[in-house]
């Protein structure tokens, strides 16, 4: 299940879909630390990005689409919560939806004989309602080679100065079944059609080369 956050100016709703689309992909650095896409695995360990209620301790550091969320059942390992919520199991606690409200320039999404002369005139605010638990275990592509995941959330978005094609299938191949992977915000689909390098053709044939030298040299083990 992916969350989307609830985005408005000036009390509307966003309806251009380009907008809408800038929205979701922005960093959480930039959004008050509210995520646009939010994706949600029953079971999976998320940490708070705000106080949502200090006096329980519940702290920062403690493919379907939900376009209006009321709230999440959140488990409070450590709190010092004394009762149960009604029907809500112990330590099991709903977390709202947070507001805020961020900045934005807008001006590479709109058309040419639209755009103002000055950059001040393309900034919008934004108010933001969305959930406020973020991943809480994340480890980069090189840490997972090699590993078989249960479940994971990839983010194929990857800087400009990478051009690495380990980057993008490395990630992708560390699931069983395509169920239990989601991709955690849009990307440009060209990073899949990337083409080895030439060291890394180089890399491929010489373990081709040694498999069959391995082969010949240990056949009944074949």
């Amino acid at each position: 299940m992916v969350c989307v956050s609830q985005d408005t100016c000036k009390g509307n709703p966003i309806e251009d879909p380009r907008l809408i689309k800038k929205l979701l992909e922005l960093s959480d650095s930039k959004t008050e630390h509210l995520p646009g896409l939010l994706p949600l695995v029953p079971g999976m360990p998320v940490i708070l990005t705000q106080n949502i209620a200090i006096e329980l301790e519940t702290f920062p550091n403690n493919t379907r689409y939900i376009h209006k969320p009321l709230y999440a059942i959140t488990e409070i390992v450590r709190s010092k919560i004394e009762c149960n919520f009604e029907q809500l199991q112990s330590n099991l606690v709903p977390i709202p939806l947070i507001e805020q409200t961020f900045r934005i320039n807008i001006a590479d999404v709109l058309p040419k004989d639209k755009k103002p002369k000055s950059n001040q005139k393309t900034i919008l605010s934004i108010k933001r309602r969305a959930l406020p638990p973020v991943l809480a275990y994340c480890i980069i592509t090189h840490k997972s080679q090699g590993q078989t995941l249960n479940n994971v959330v990839i983010d194929l978005k990857l800087p400009n100065e990478t051009d690495d094609i380990a980057a993008i299938y490395v990630p992708l191949s560390r699931v069983k079944r395509l169920a239990d992977l989601i991709i955690l915000r849009y990307f440009d689909y060209k990073i899949l059609l990337m083409k080895p390098s030439k060291s890394q053709l180089a890399e491929i044939e010489r373990q081709d080369k040694l498999y069959l030298e391995t082969q010949m040299r240990f056949s009944k083990w074949f």
